[in-house]
């Protein structure tokens, strides 16, 4: 039988630091869908666990991620989540100009000085990789491929004949819970019954099981091959759900805002575009809401005081005891 993480992991800054740099800092993290920056110019931005990052595509065709820092004095290249550059970045604080391949341009208005070489002011590359449409990042430079890092869901994927559509619709939910709290929820059915009424009678009773290959948990009411829950229910380490489906797929981050507070980032695929996703933001949201209302009111009680460690249900809570092992082992 397994013990549950101490409570003080989910609402202790220490523990949240800790994490940043041994889990996001080292991970392969998922940024955006390449089909989100079609043309030259075209940037994307997010901030990840405190890592303000940009994918811009290039002169040349190739998307590159840089972090969206100036060289200068740290003012921000863009601003917002999404938008187009023509043909360079530039520094909204002081001006200074990058071209789209991250080589300084012009030092805008510097002046002469002794040593300054512009070659050595580039921006903050980061290493990026793309499967099946995602663009991905990792700080870490002696991690492995990302190849690696999906192979059982790309093996998973191929054999049950799903692809990725394109990108069709984001949408944000902040929850006032550690981001831990969540995933494990999201890594387990066994609470589906007495929080998710409307997705329990849509699943009809149906064997859900769980299963762990790599860095891939896999989820699956087993028989339902038909209806709004027929697909592969993936979340890849340590933050990404990829939920496929015959007719679309929803890509779900779950980014922690610090100790305690978590945003979700939803990024919906449909070939049709937003009009093809029919009921799926709405059942969505209804998911989400019944989700943050459980996992604030557990987040609540992890930080009340009177509540340690618990305990695990092998039968039901095989992801949750993977992924907890994992976290273990970044604060032994």
């Amino acid at each position: 039988m397994q013990t549950t993480l101490p409570a003080r992991l989910y609402h202790c800054p220490d523990a949240w630091r800790r994490e940043r740099s041994a889990v996001y800092q080292r991970a392969w993290l998922f940024l955006g869908h390449e089909g989100e920056v079609p043309a030259e110019g075209d940037w994307l931005a997010s901030a990840i666990a405190g890592m303000r990052l940009l994918m811009v595509r290039g002169r040349d065709g190739a998307l590159r991620v840089f972090h969206n820092v100036c060289r200068h004095r740290a003012g921000p290249l863009v601003q917002g989540e999404r938008g187009r550059c023509e043909g360079e970045l530039v520094c909204a604080y002081h001006g200074w100009r990058y071209a789209l391949d991250g080589r300084l341009r012009a030092a805008t208005g510097f002046g002469t000085a002794d040593g300054f070489d512009p070659r050595e002011h580039g921006l903050f590359e980061v290493r990026c990789a793309t499967w099946r449409g995602l663009v991905f990042f990792n700080l870490d430079g002696e991690a492995a491929p990302l190849e690696d890092h999906v192979a059982p869901l790309e093996r998973l994927l191929a054999e049950r004949g799903l692809s990725l559509p394109e990108p069709a619709l984001r949408r944000t939910h902040e929850l006032a819970c550690d981001w831990k709290v969540y995933v494990e929820n999201y890594l387990e059915g066994y609470h589906i019954g007495a929080v998710h009424p409307v997705l329990a009678e849509e699943l009809g009773g149906a064997e859900y099981r769980v299963s762990v290959e790599g860095e891939l948990v896999v989820q699956e009411a087993a028989g339902v091959n038909d209806g709004p829950q027929a697909g592969v229910w993936g979340w890849l380490w340590p933050n990404l759900g990829i939920n496929v489906y015959r007719d679309g797929a929803m890509l779900e981050r779950m980014t922690p805002l610090g100790a305690g507070r978590t945003r979700l980032d939803y990024l919906f695929l449909a070939d049709g575009g937003e009009a093809a996703l029919g009921d799926a933001v709405k059942a969505s949201d209804r998911l989400t809401a019944e989700d943050a209302r459980i996992c604030e009111a557990v987040q609540a009680n992890l930080s009340a005081g009177a509540y340690d460690r618990g305990v695990l249900s092998p039968r039901h809570e095989s992801g949750v005891a993977w992924f907890q092992s994992r976290i273990a082992e970044v604060h032994a």
